[in-house]
C-alpha cells in the first residue's frame, strides 16, 4: 500500500488536483495497486476559518505518515502576506529538507513550441534547483519601513553541504540515465562570493564524472541559450532563485505553465509534488484550467515511488491526449479541465495503438471509444500564480 498526503490547495489547485486524484486511481485499477490517498484541508479557507496554516504536529505527520506528498497550488488574494502558503509551500520544502526542485523540461508536440520548428527531441531536458537555501531562506530585514530612510537586506545564504548535493545530484541524474552533459549556471561574474563557492564545488565534482561534458554558464546567458538552443541541454544545475526563473521560462518552452510538473525530492525520504502554475483564483472552480501539469507531477511521483511501469503509463497516456489534442484551450483543445482529466484516465484504462483528435484538429485519427466529449469555455493562455506566491 502507498500513502498519498493530498493538498488541494487554493484556486485552480483544488481543480487540476481532482484529476491527478483521478488518474492515480486509474492507475490503481489498472496495475493493482493500493494508493491509501488522505485528502487534507489545508489552504486559504482553513486558514481564514481557524488561523492555522499546518497544525503544530504537520511537518512530522507528513514525513511519518506518508511515502509521498501531493499539493496542487497555493495564494489567495484574501490573504495578502500569502502566510499561509509559505508555511504549507515553502515550510514543508525547508522541514523536510527537500533540498532537489527537480523541474523535467519536455516538449511534448511541436505546436505547443513557441520557438519555431522546434521538434519534441530538441526540447528535452531537466532542471535542478536547489531547493532549501539561497534568497529564499528569509534572511534580512526592514530597517525604518515605509519610511524615505526604509533599509531592505536580503541575504542569500549558501552552504558547502547545500551546494554540494545539489549539484553531485545533477551528475548522478545524467550518469544513472544515460545522459552526458550538465551544465551549472551562477552568476559568479558579479556575486563572486556566494557564487564562488558555487564554482569551487562543481569543477571538483566534475573529475569524479569523467564521462559528462560538464559546462558553466552565467545565469543571464543561459536564459538567452535556453531559447536560441534549448536542444544542446541535458541536465542544468543552478541555484533556487535562478531555477525559479528559468524553470518557468523552461515551462513556457514546453506549451505553457499548464503543462509543467515539478517534485521537491530528498532522496530515499518522503517528498513532495507539485504542478509548476499558480492558483490563478479567476480561473478556479471554472472547469477552463489545464490538468496536465497536475497528472505529470503524479506521474512524477509514482516514479520517485519506483512505479516505473505505472508512472510509464501516465506518461503515454498525457502523450496521447496531446497528439490528439484532447485537453485544454490553451493547449488547442475544446476540453474542460474535468472532460480532460477522463480522457486521460480513460486511456489508462484502456489503451489502443492509435487514437483520434476532435473534427477541429489537425491529426486525423479514429475517435477512441473512452474520449470526452468536446465542450468547455476557453482556458487561460497561462496559469498564473496568485500574487506572492512561488512557484
Amino acid at each position: 500500500m502507498t500513502r498519498i498526503a493530498v493538498i488541494p490547495g487554493d484556486g485552480i489547485g483544488v481543480d487540476v488536483t481532482a484529476e491527478a486524484v483521478k488518474v492515480i486511481r486509474a492507475v490503481g485499477e489498472v496495475f493493482g495497486r493500493r494508493f491509501e490517498i488522505e485528502m487534507l484541508p489545508y489552504g486559504a479557507d482553513y486558514y481564514l476559518q481557524t488561523g492555522i496554516a499546518l497544525p503544530p504536529n504537520g511537518y512530522a505527520m507528513l514525513r511519518d505518515e506518508f511515502d509521498a506528498i501531493f499539493i496542487g497550488a497555493l495564494g489567495d488574494p484574501r490573504i495578502p502576506d500569502m502566510r499561509h502558503a509559505r508555511e504549507i509551500l515553502l515550510g514543508t520544502r525547508f522541514e523536510l529538507d527537500l533540498y532537489v526542485n527537480h523541474r523535467p523540461v519536455k516538449l511534448l508536440h511541436e505546436r505547443l513550441c513557441p520557438l519555431k520548428k522546434r521538434r519534441p527531441e530538441e526540447v528535452n531536458f531537466v532542471v535542478f534547483r536547489e531547493n532549501t537555501e539561497g534568497l529564499y531562506v528569509n534572511v534580512g530585514g526592514r530597517f525604518k519601513p515605509n519610511t524615505e530612510d526604509e533599509i531592505a537586506v536580503q541575504e542569500e545564504i549558501n552552504t558547502y553541504k547545500g551546494v554540494h548535493r545539489i549539484i553531485k545530484h545533477a551528475f548522478e541524474h545524467a550518469q544513472t540515465h544515460g545522459l552526458t552533459k550538465v551544465c551549472m549556471a551562477d552568476k559568479s561574474n558579479a556575486m563572486s562570493s556566494g557564487h564562488a563557492l558555487w564554482q569551487r564545488v562543481f569543477w571538483e565534482l566534475t573529475t569524479q564524472y569523467p564521462g559528462i561534458d560538464a559546462t558553466h554558464l552565467f545565469i543571464d546567458a543561459l536564459a538567452m541559450q535556453m531559447v536560441k538552443n534549448p536542444a544542446q541541454f541535458q541536465v542544468i544545475v543552478t541555484n533556487n532563485m535562478f531555477g525559479d526563473i528559468v524553470t518557468d521560462l523552461g515551462a513556457e518552452l514546453q506549451g505553457g505553465l499548464g503543462m509543467a510538473a515539478s517534485g521537491n525530492l530528498h532522496p530515499g525520504r518522503t517528498s513532495m509534488f507539485e504542478p509548476v502554475h499558480g492558483s490563478a483564483p479567476k480561473y478556479a472552480g471554472k472547469n477552463v484550467a489545464n490538468p496536465v501539469g497536475a497528472v505529470l507531477s503524479a506521474g512524477l511521483m509514482l516514479d520517485y515511488l519506483a512505479l516505473k511501469e505505472e508512472a510509464g503509463a501516465i506518461e503515454a497516456a498525457v502523450q496521447d491526449s496531446i497528439d490528439t489534442v484532447h485537453g485544454t484551450a490553451d493547449i488547442g483543445g475544446s476540453l474542460g479541465t474535468r472532460e480532460t482529466g477522463d480522457y486521460i484516465a480513460g486511456v489508462i484504462r484502456h489503451p489502443a495503438p492509435a487514437h483520434s483528435a476532435p473534427a477541429h484538429s489537425t491529426p486525423a485519427h479514429s475517435t477512441p471509444a473512452h474520449s470526452a466529449p468536446a465542450h468547455s469555455a476557453p482556458a487561460p493562455s497561462t496559469q498564473r500564480p496568485a500574487p506572492g506566491t512561488q512557484e
